[in-house]
């Protein structure tokens, strides 16, 4: 028991060398399922909760494993993520001159309301500021 325990410890430390620790509890259980290592045990041994070695246990036997290699983060969705590149387009072909007017735009042509601070977060990812924006625009003219 105690023996399997830190066995069972020293291989997850490994194997969290390469990999997160999620990924790390899905295949360590995997390994102990498919060693037919009863369900109460392999909770015990990796961290995994009941059901997700009973989720394991059951997609393994009906053969759809490579789903549980995949690890997603539920997230929130961002706000602007359909809309994104509209947004930009009008930020490059209008003259703004501080990032509340952009707000004040998103919120009345797109309906979304945002803070400066997401604005800023936008402007940092398509490389542009405020004042790029409108030496961008100056540019154009």
């Amino acid at each position: 028991m105690i023996e399997s325990k830190k066995i069972t410890e020293k291989i997850m430390q490994f194997l969290g060398l390469f990999m997160c620790k999620t990924l790390v509890k899905r295949i360590v259980s995997m390994l102990l399922i498919s060693l037919e290592v009863p369900e109460k045990k392999v909770t015990e041994l990796t961290g995994l909760c009941d059901k997700s070695v009973r989720t394991l246990k059951k997609s393994m036997k009906n053969g759809g494993a490579e789903s549980l290699f995949v690890v997603g983060g539920g997230g929130r969705k961002g706000k602007l993520k359909e809309v994104e590149n509209a947004i930009i387009e009008d930020i490059e072909a209008n003259d703004y001159g501080c990032r509340q007017q952009i707000v004040d735009m998103i919120a009345e042509k797109y309906g979304v309301k945002v803070t400066v601070g997401t604005v800023t977060n936008l402007l940092k990812k398509t490389g542009l500021s405020v004042s790029n924006a409108v030496r961008y625009q100056q540019k154009l003219t």
